[in-house]
């Protein structure tokens, strides 16, 4: 095995145990607001998800189908692995198109506005995650 190799299969290795961890401290001391998550989510000048990602909330049309749906998020990821898809999704899966929400160090294509700024604040941060989490699966009839 090349020594490039053994690095990409290290490289490839600690990703998908930081995937599987995430980030279990919260990024602030107030716990999330599903509530206001909600209204983040659905908030086309704000996160711009529906952009990306269907989710449960209908009153929104013309919703994305580039991402995984957010319908049962809460039951696929932990509120750690949520967080850190929110934070730095580049963490994970370092091709992808998903913003970087909470990082300001790294990043490629900024808008003169948000150079050196978060896209969210920590707490917005927080609150997605909250109603991430409230995202359950239907159990079958």
């Amino acid at each position: 095995m090349t020594v490039r190799l053994a690095a990409i299969l290290l490289s490839c290795a600690c990703t998908l145990a930081q995937a599987q961890e995430g980030l279990s401290t919260p990024l602030t001391a107030t716990p999330g607001d599903a509530v206001r998550g909600r209204a983040i989510v659905a908030n086309r000048q704000l996160g711009l998800c529906l952009l990306c990602h269907t989710g449960p909330i209908p009153e929104e049309r013309f919703q994305g189908n580039l991402a995984p749906d957010l319908s049962g998020a809460g039951d696929r990821w932990t509120e750690a692995q949520l967080r850190l898809r929110m934070v730095d999704s580049r963490r994970i899966n370092p091709g992808t198109i998903m913003p970087a929400y909470y990082a300001s160090e790294g990043l490629q294509r900024v808008p003169t506005q948000l150079k050196d700024k978060t896209i969210l604040s920590a707490q917005q941060v927080e609150d997605v995650v909250a109603y991430l989490q409230t995202l359950r699966q239907q159990p079958s009839q």
